[in-house]
């Protein structure tokens, strides 16, 4: 009866431990991550000097299309499409010199989804921008649009695309057509399923012997393990049978493809660049901008991936200490967060790390 008493009491001392450490790991973790800026979810168009200073002379038009999809299939969980690629990409385009018009296959207003953690300056101006809201909430059936009247189009990502992109006949002759005639087709993220069932005039399809990005199925299935009974087809799956030389970067980091006038991105994270390829295939200098913290933090982690922890290391002190650039350390302990999913210790220990040094630098820079 003793003995029983004492392994339940070792028992009970080691889960108190357990929890304390947990616990204290928790306030370390959150310790690490900056206090969200209050004026950030104020911010207008005005207060972005890329938008509101050295206006450049209207040169066209562009299309962004968005999913009209809020349910992803019979599984009940809610989507659409995602702010933060659209919201980049308009004022890519705007700050350029294009207007840019909204539509989605049914029109009126797309369910849209807005993650707080990912959300900067540009994606809350677009919440504060009364034109860009009034596009957004009124978007215009795609097929009543005179296709002609754009130098480009652009497909924005949302899981919604996945289910309301791949079979649409007036996406598939947009696609089609803009192709064929040079103009400039951009998809981001999930917005290339817009790209897998265009046949073009030759009777091959669109993507055959191209060189096309997209979510990948590895970044689908560690979010979504039941991915590939919930959406029609895995993107990168059906992007490779129609015949495409699939260009997979890094999770959840920077990617994107340009095959010619066909431009396309990997994420979320491709957006700004993206944008920025459209518009030098379109024959233009993209207007300078101040790069965002979010991408500095994504070099970091680019960095990391090819060269490893020290080169990683590196690039913190060159952009922190010299460069005074910021860094988005959010993003970093996100890939922490990763890395344990995937239950990689290592990974997720440098994660913590490099997120941990980033800080020093701005612990430093208020004293």
């Amino acid at each position: 009866m003793f003995k029983k008493y004492r392994i339940l009491k070792w028992i009970s001392l080691f889960f108190i431990v357990l929890i304390v450490v947990i616990v204290s790991f928790g306030f370390w973790f959150n310790g690490l991550i900056p206090p969200k800026e209050v004026n950030l979810e104020t911010t207008t168009v005005e207060d972005l000097p890329y938008l509101s200073e050295n206006i450049v002379p209207k040169r066209g038009k562009i299309l962004a299309v968005v999913t009209s999809t809020n349910i992803m299939g019979s599984s009940g969980k809610s989507t659409g499409y995602e702010l933060t690629e659209l919201a980049r990409a308009y004022y890519v385009f705007k700050a350029n010199g294009f207007e840019v018009d909204i539509a989605s296959p049914k029109g009126g207003k797309p369910s849209v989804v807005i993650d707080g953690d990912d959300m900067g300056a540009f994606d809350y101006a677009f919440l504060n921008d009364s034109e860009a809201q009034q596009k957004a909430n009124n978007t215009y059936p795609i097929h009543d649009l005179i296709k002609e009247d754009y130098s480009a189009v652009y497909f924005v990502g949302g899981k919604g695309a996945m289910f309301d992109f791949p079979d649409n006949k007036t996406i598939q002759t947009i696609v089609r057509n803009y192709y064929q005639s040079n103009k400039v087709v951009g998809a981001v993220c999930h917005g290339p399923a817009a790209l897998v069932n265009v046949v073009l005039d030759n009777g091959r399809p669109l993507v055959e012997n191209k060189t096309v990005s997209g979510f990948t199925n590895e970044e689908e299935l560690l979010l979504i393990p039941e991915a590939a009974t919930i959406f029609p087809f895995l993107l990168q799956n059906k992007l490779i049978k129609q015949g495409a030389n699939f260009n997979e970067g890094a999770m959840y980091l920077q990617q994107i493809s340009h095959d010619s006038n066909l431009i396309t991105g990997q994420n979320p994270w491709s957006v700004w660049a993206l944008a920025e390829t459209m518009i030098k295939q379109l024959g233009y200098t993209p207007k300078p901008r101040v790069i965002t913290s979010e991408e500095n933090a994504v070099k970091v982690l680019s960095i990391y991936e090819q060269k490893g922890f020290e080169k990683a290391k590196e690039v913190i002190r060159n952009m922190e200490e010299k460069q005074n650039k910021p860094i988005h350390r959010v993003l970093i302990a996100q890939h922490s967060l990763v890395a344990i999913m995937k239950g990689d210790v290592s990974r997720f220990l440098n994660m913590l790390e490099l997120t941990s040094y980033a800080k020093r630098f701005d612990t430093a820079k208020t004293k």
